[in-house]
């Protein structure tokens, strides 16, 4: 899986936390909310050098 692949996943996951969050369902949003932070941070994290800084890959 590509990297726009999983940026559409990451965005997918955080709008459906969204739309549940509006209509009450507030577990269930915190959840995925969580969910989309940890995958986006994973991804971000991936790309970084041993340098600490974001390789350009």
């Amino acid at each position: 899986m590509n990297d726009f692949y999983k940026d559409i996943l990451v965005g997918l996951v955080f709008l459906t936390g969204l739309l549940g969050f509006f209509s009450g369902e507030f577990i269930i949003s915190s959840t995925l909310f969580a969910t989309a932070a940890v995958a986006s941070n994973v991804n971000l994290n991936r790309k970084r050098d041993k340098g600490g800084r974001l390789a350009c890959e």
